[in-house]
């Protein structure tokens, strides 16, 4: 079995089975040790781990609920389950801001490829001054991010748009721009734990060498960024060496964190606007 989609341990995912079956959070657990559970209450947590084991369904699907941010959220198998590095940016003091030069104010933000809406709905509750649309091309993940959106009452502060990349927001203009699109090349999305495969392919798979998206998301994203204006994209590792191998010009700042990796980029529109494409 794999844990890289949910909890990192069977231990974990087990003590999460539970405390979501009594309705506690995991610090409470410990609590709750002898807490006798209802024949009901039985049925149900046995009738998540018999699928947890047999159909290798991911345990953040089975309580349809995960953590991001510090925010609890939504989710199905209808979205990607959060897992974005960008969320360690949210929680640094310095955060979006201290991507921006000068540190500009943010007053419009852009999360494309939203998913669930967890990154988009995220950066508008912690910075309180800041629209952000949320664009996705999958209308079943945008229904999740409206229930998402509902769930934090972001109101008009976060607005869902159904759009192919860049497509649908034309005559937009963000201060930052934050994506975390597909980037799996396919050789490596074949090989895949089962977890994974339960994930929707298309927001994981993304062409022979992972950038399908991303080469479109580095030519266009110029266009739809105020002067400044920032664009900040993941792609994991292992698509950060390929990136480097094709574009060794690509003016980009790779971001490190603390635990070590980056897959992780930054750069501004000035510096996109001036890329030869080499």
């Amino acid at each position: 079995m794999d844990y890289d989609n949910g909890l990192q341990s069977p231990e974990l995912e087990a003590e999460y089975l539970v405390a979501h079956t009594i309705a506690k959070s995991l610090d409470e657990i410990e609590k709750y040790a002898d807490f006798p559970l209802s024949d009901e209450l039985q049925c149900q947590l046995s009738a998540m781990v018999e699928r947890r084991i047999n159909q290798r369904t991911p345990v953040l699907y089975l309580t349809q609920e995960a953590y991001f941010a510090g925010f609890k959220f939504y989710v199905d198998e209808r979205v990607l389950i959060p897992r974005s590095r960008i969320e360690n940016i949210l929680d640094d003091p310095d955060g979006l801001h201290g991507l921006m030069e000068g540190h500009r104010p943010l007053r419009r933000a852009l999360d494309l490829c939203t998913g669930s809406g967890c990154l988009a709905i995220s950066m508008a509750l912690l910075y309180p001054g800041l629209k952000v649309d949320a664009a996705d091309l999958s209308k079943d993940a945008l229904a999740v991010a409206k229930k998402n959106c509902k769930i934090h009452k972001t109101g008009h502060r976060v607005r869902l748009v159904e759009s192919d990349l860049f497509q649908n927001l034309k005559g937009s203009c963000y201060d930052l721009i934050v994506t975390n699109p597909p980037y799996v090349p396919t050789q490596i999305y074949d090989d895949l734990k089962e977890e994974y495969m339960q994930e929707p392919k298309m927001a994981l798979e993304a062409g022979g060498d992972g950038l399908d998206l991303v080469l479109p998301i580095l030519q266009q994203a110029a266009d739809f960024l105020e002067p400044g204006g920032v664009l900040l994209c993941e792609v994991g590792d292992d698509t950060e060496e390929i990136m480097q191998k094709r574009w060794p010009n690509l003016p980009i700042e790779w971001l490190m964190f603390h635990f070590g990796g980056s897959g992780v980029f930054a750069t501004t529109r000035e510096q996109l606007l001036e890329w030869d494409g080499s």
